[in-house]
Order: C-alpha cells, then sequence, then structure tokens
C-alpha cells in the first residue's frame, strides 16, 4: 500500500507511493474541498532534467485545486525503465489517488516522456488520458490506447513531434480530441496559462 506523510506546505502533503515492484517514490497531493476530479501529473523525461517539479507540471498542480481537482505529482523511478517500468509508477500513483479522492472522475495526465508513459497505462477507473507534447513516433515503445476518451495538446512549433506528425500518428485512435497551444514550443515557456486552460478543457467538456 502506498505510504503517506504529512509535509510541504500549505494545503499541500506530502506522500511516498510503492510500486508493485518495490520501488518507492516521492509526491505531493493537493485536494480541495469539494473535489469534482482527481489528476494524476506525469513529469518529462528524468534523464534530461524531467522531475515533479517542471514548471508545466508545477503549473498545473497549482491551477488544478482551486478548479475543484485534486491532484498528485510525483517522481519516476530512479533507475530508467525506458518508459516501460515507469508505467508501474504512473499505476501506483493512480491507485494513491483513487484510495484518497473516491468516488470522482480520475484522470492521468502526462507531459512529453511522461505522456507516453500515461499512454501505456491502462486501467478501469480512469476516466480520460490527457497527453501534453507527446514525442510520437520516438524511440518509446507506444501501446494503441485504451478505451475511454483522450485528450491530446500539441504545441504549435513543437520540435520533436509537430502537429502534422501528430495528426498522423493518432489518426486511426478513437475518442480522441486534439487541441493546439498556439505560438509554444516543446517546451511551452510563457504559455503554462495556456496549457492550463486546455487540460481545464478536456477535463470539463463532454467528449466528442
Amino acid at each position: 500500500m502506498p505510504g503517506m506523510e504529512q509535509g510541504t506546505g500549505s494545503g499541500i502533503e506530502r506522500v511516498h507511493l510503492t510500486t508493485a515492484d518495490g520501488h518507492v517514490l516521492d509526491g505531493d497531493l493537493a485536494v480541495p474541498e469539494r473535489p469534482r476530479g482527481a489528476v494524476v501529473l506525469c513529469h518529462p523525461h528524468p534523464q534530461y532534467g524531467g522531475s515533479r517539479f517542471d514548471q508545466v507540471v508545477s503549473r498545473l498542480f497549482d491551477a488544478l485545486p482551486p478548479a475543484g481537482f485534486a491532484a498528485l505529482r510525483f517522481d519516476f523511478r530512479r533507475s530508467y525503465g525506458g518508459a516501460v517500468d515507469e508505467r508501474l509508477d504512473a499505476a501506483a500513483a493512480v491507485e494513491l489517488l483513487a484510495e484518497r479522492v473516491p468516488d470522482v472522475p480520475l484522470h492521468l495526465f502526462g507531459y512529453s516522456f511522461g505522456a507516453i508513459v500515461a499512454l501505456g497505462v491502462h486501467d478501469d477507473r480512469l476516466a480520460s488520458h490527457v497527453l501534453l507534447a507527446p514525442p510520437l513516433g520516438a524511440d518509446f515503445p507506444e501501446d494503441p490506447p485504451g478505451s475511454g476518451p483522450l485528450g491530446v495538446i500539441v504545441a504549435e512549433h513543437d520540435q520533436f513531434c509537430p502537429p502534422p506528425a501528430v495528426a498522423s500518428a493518432i489518426a486511426d485512435w478513437p475518442e480522441t480530441r486534439v487541441r493546439t497551444v498556439a505560438m509554444a514550443d516543446h517546451f511551452f515557456a510563457g504559455r503554462t496559462d495556456a496549457v492550463v486552460a486546455e487540460v481545464l478543457a478536456l477535463l470539463t467538456e463532454p467528449s466528442a
């Protein structure tokens, strides 16, 4: 079972997640008074500086609770697992959040490398997946999306997987909504508010 302890700052609880293969991961949990949903946040590539404190992940972690969504961010395992072992990390986060915030829609969000990880996590409790700047077609394993709504947010000037490449990669995916953040590249510098707006739109609007 995931362990937890009180910690860091007003309204934020420091948590520890234990994965199915025994890794213990650090995370932070923020739960509004009356949550209408809950979101697990998966960060970018850990070998390139990605962590739960990434600027985009942190902006979402701050913005989701005021909008009524519990938010859980966590660090992937220290031993790099090629976006496969990290699925167990995300699954542990889903398990913890489902336990701590029951009876609300549960969503799994991933940014960049984290989007590829999220795409490979299939859990019937998930109401949707939201993928931000997924590097589709890169040297990562990609499972077909499972059942349920899927939202994909792309940067207009993404250096790694621009909108046309994303459109081609997901052409056969069912129940998929695509949104574009204008004037943004893969890192979304100066465009994190636009990312928040698009994520909240996908979480709150009815599925297509």
